[in-house]
């Protein structure tokens, strides 16, 4: 595949690595929104940019009948506008929180706890992500992921940075040096603890998963989730 690359930092380049050890040509790299470029060759595009950028980049991937995959975060207020301009211009468009396998699996992990305790209000949730002090966006994308998740099971309304109030999942975000992402689900009551956590090494699950990804809707049309990728490999 000749592929785009929309945001050229520490990601662009492990997926740029990624890629070319499968094969596939890097075309163009987009780090800033005033370079101009042409598309015209490109079978799909990555979007590891910012969150500022990313609805720009996503928007002229789609009018240019361009396949986009983004794994930005912090403009997911506008996810549904893009998935609206997908479906007008009969485009291809798939965007996840965590691109990382062990993270998909941990999203199932969660839903499956969520679902054997909400029927014991004993318990209460919340959530913590850990990340590196680069990452601009608080929480992190694949926190909001787990907490909407759980939301979707229970009575829980809402996410909050802040104590939360009835109805509210708190979600601690700290940010440590060198950190790759670290995310952890407590369940506590007066009797016990229960905790899932994920913990990612380094930055190449993430990019791998992402050029996987790429891999699947290239030659694909409609909106997509990172679980449409993975029911595929099965």
């Amino acid at each position: 595949m000749n592929i785009a690359l929309f945001g050229y930092g520490k990601m662009g380049k492990i997926i740029e690595k990624i890629a070319l050890d499968r094969g596939h040509h890097i075309l163009l790299k987009v780090s800033s929104t005033s370079e101009t470029y042409d598309l015209s060759q490109i079978d799909v595009a990555i979007d590891f940019s910012l969150p500022s950028t990313a609805v720009a980049n996503i928007s002229e991937c789609i009018k240019s009948h361009t396949p986009v995959i983004s794994g930005t975060t912090g403009w997911l207020d506008q996810y549904d506008d893009m998935v609206a301009l997908c479906k007008s211009q009969n485009g291809t468009f798939l965007y996840a929180s965590n691109f990382s396998l062990g993270v998909n699996i941990f999203f199932e992990l969660n839903k499956t706890l969520t679902r054997l305790l909400k029927g014991f209000p004993d318990y209460t949730v919340s959530l913590e992500e850990i990340h590196h002090t680069q990452k601009l966006d608080a929480p992190s994308g694949t926190a909001i992921t787990l907490a909407k998740d759980i939301i979707a099971e229970t009575d829980y309304k809402n996410w909050t940075l802040d104590a939360p109030k009835q109805n509210e999942i708190g979600i601690l975000a700290k940010r440590i040096e060198g950190v790759s992402g670290t995310h952890t689900v407590s369940y506590d009551s007066n009797i016990d603890s229960i905790q899932i956590k994920h913990t990612a090494h380094s930055r190449q699950g993430f990019a791998l998963g992402a050029v996987i990804a790429a891999e699947y809707i290239y030659d694909k049309k409609g909106v997509f989730q990172m679980k449409d990728v993975l029911q595929s490999h099965k």
